[in-house]
């Protein structure tokens, strides 16, 4: 388990055995491992004869003593998907699609609420509370189910009507604001403060990061299998949609720990955060080469998922972003809407908003010359489509109001 939290900007030291949020500084923790004493046991061979089918395959650089004591719901071991050379992808013939929608409430959020709870439970915590704008929503809903405990959710009264009902139906106690999630954020530190809640907003606890980490193992895991071998590969690039950009923070996190580990060398992926042009403070920042995002004014997407105008771990990004040699991209509301249905029509992968996102902005890319199709290339679908179909255009549908028998005379004509 993890030796101690560090603060992510000062490296001063926390208590790893009492709840925590932010650091002095107002900076992420981090939870660091002592490798070099698992080395030797924690191997990949260990893990590929593990008969555990979630992400706790990986235990000892998760929040526990064994993986007994995991709140879990199977969470994890997501598919990685070959696309096919056809239509749009024509020209991509290493591509794939690390499909998070698998994951136990149909998004990667299930990673990292696994892991938080966890760890919350672990230390007391009774009644957890966070801000939402979709996804995030639904998977500490369930967890907190699965855990026992109360929920509180804070939500933007425009979030997805699925993320909503489904934290309803699971029992949390669920609160619409007229406002962003910024705004929402503001409310669940207010009750904090009241009422003594645990407050378990992206990157303002420190183990969120940790589940969804685990996508960054199983990444080298899926990539050596796609080659037949037993040595562990990693991308030559990896496009991730990017809100509050855990998961960006966490593979980082991740590769590192595998290095000292002795799995991988020195190489790492080219990072690209994908953003909507609505909402795209980290792209703005890393373009004008500054280390912190300012407050991204009057955000608008309808990838509800990247509709984050703020975040507190905008200098972590930039600096993997940096330190990767890779990039930041905006896409228009249009262009994701538009990648998400050729994902599905051309590769059978019923992608959410931010999924399409990255495809569009792998094309772009592309088409630059930023990157090789020809490159080892991981786009994220992070979330079910089913969850926005909302947005679909029913009016676009071909519905016919006709007995079954006219429609099949209509084939006819």
């Amino acid at each position: 388990m993890h030796q101690s939290l560090i603060c992510s900007q000062t490296e001063q030291s926390y208590d790893i055995n009492r709840l925590q949020n932010l650091s002095e500084t107002g900076k992420p923790l981090l939870a660091i491992y002592d490798l070099d004493a698992i080395r030797d046991r924690f191997t990949p061979e260990c893990v590929r004869n593990r008969p555990i089918r979630s992400m706790w395959k990986f235990w000892e650089v998760l929040p526990v003593e064994s993986p007994d004591e995991a709140v879990s719901l199977g969470e994890g071991c997501t598919p990685l998907i070959p696309c096919r050379a056809r239509g749009s992808f024509a020209a991509f013939s290493n591509l794939f699609v690390k499909d998070e929608a698998f994951n136990p409430t149909g998004s990667f959020k299930a990673r990292g609420m696994s892991a938080a709870i966890t760890r919350a439970v672990a230390l007391g915590a009774k009644v957890i509370a966070l801000p939402s704008a979709g996804n995030a929503a639904g998977a500490a809903t369930y967890y907190a189910a699965q855990a026992g405990i109360e929920c509180y959710l804070f939500m933007p009264e425009d979030t997805p009507p699925a993320n909503i009902i489904e934290s309803v139906v699971g029992g949390a106690h669920v609160y619409l604001v007229n406002g962003l999630i910024s705004d929402c954020g503001k409310l669940v530190k207010q009750g904090c403060e009241r009422f003594g809640w645990f407050d378990l907003s992206t990157l303002k606890e420190p183990f969120r990061i940790e589940g969804k980490k685990t996508m960054g193992y199983e990444l080298a895991f899926d990539l050596a299998d796609v080659n037949g071998t037993n040595d562990l590969k990693l991308p030559d690039v990896i496009f991730y949609p990017t809100g509050g950009g855990t998961g960006l923070i966490g593979m980082w996190k991740a590769f590192n720990e595998m290095e000292r580990l002795g799995w991988i060398g020195k190489e790492r992926p080219r990072m690209v955060v994908v953003q909507a042009e609505g909402c795209s403070p980290v792209v703005k920042a890393f373009n004008e080469g500054v280390d912190h995002a300012e407050m991204f004014p009057n955000a608008h997407t309808v990838a509800s998922g990247l509709r984050v105008p703020a975040a507190v771990g905008d200098f972590l990004m930039l600096n993997v972003l940096r330190e990767s040699n890779g990039t930041a991209v905006s896409v228009s509301d249009e262009e994701l809407l538009s990648g998400a249905r050729e994902l599905a029509t051309e590769q059978g992968v019923y992608a959410c908003p931010e999924g399409g996102a990255v495809w569009k902005a792998c094309q772009q890319l592309a088409d630059e010359g930023w990157l090789s199709p020809a490159e080892r290339i991981v786009l994220f679908n992070t979330g079910a489509g089913l969850k926005y179909n909302h947005l679909l255009p029913v009016g676009e549908l071909p519905i016919l109001d006709h007995t079954n028998a006219d429609c099949l005379d209509l084939l006819d004509q």
